[in-house]
């Protein structure tokens, strides 16, 4: 899935509390990755090609000198069999923890003002993330196929989703939900002349994903 984290600098975002939100992402970033290939005792060469991400980008990711695209975060993710929020989390753990919305961090950013907040999310048994997603009018998002046996809920809070599956439009309004598989090309886009608010959740069977032979191993236990 293409897109950039949402900030470059103070002025991108106007809040220095959100600049220092995604600093830590990216160092949280870097350390689960660095310890997931450790654990694995995969070099950057083996994880480059189960996840289609090139080496190149995965030593500035472990460097924590870069903010990689929703699309590389959802590749690597998927390589190692974790979701994307395991990719994020912090070094310390809590058994209950309770999170503002406005903390989330934009893993998507559309040109005219549309985001894509990353909730929360779960491992285990499989693996499950929960989104908030605002689309202003004229602003779409293309995803491609994620592994085999994915599944999206999207339920939309406000104005008209146009839900794309495998090239089909499916128009979905406010209080309403779509639900399909996700293991194959989709996408979604404002349909109307009012911005959408929408909460999906993606469900993942466990496994790491390896996309050379687009074949699921089980995780390291």
């Amino acid at each position: 899935m293409p897109g950039e984290w949402a900030v470059r600098s103070p002025a991108a975002i106007g809040t220095t509390a959100a600049v220092i939100a995604v600093t830590d992402a990216t160092t949280a970033v870097a350390r689960q990755v660095h310890e997931l290939r450790a654990a694995r005792g995969w070099s950057f060469e083996e994880l480059a090609g189960r996840s289609g991400v090139s080496k190149g980008m995965l030593v500035q990711i472990e460097g924590a000198r870069t903010n990689p695209s929703i699309g590389t975060l959802c590749r690597v993710a998927d390589a190692f069999g974790v979701s994307i929020a395991r990719l994020l989390e912090p070094a310390e753990e809590h058994s209950v923890r309770i999170s503002a919305s406005a903390a989330a961090p934009i893993l998507w950013r559309g040109d005219r003002g549309g985001t894509a907040r990353l909730l929360n999310g779960l491992g285990e048994p499989d693996l499950v993330e929960l989104w908030e997603w605002r689309l202003e009018p004229g602003e779409a998002h293309a995803s491609p196929d994620h592994p085999r046996g994915t599944r999206e809920i999207l339920h939309v809070l406000a104005g008209t989703a146009a839900v794309t599956v495998d090239g089909v439009d499916h128009h979905v309004r406010a209080g309403e939900t779509i639900e399909f598989h996700a293991d194959r090309e989709h996408g979604y886009r404002a349909a109307g002349a009012e911005p959408v608010r929408l909460v999906m959740v993606v469900v993942t069977p466990s496994g790491e994903w390896d996309r050379r032979t687009r074949s699921r191993g089980p995780r390291p236990s």
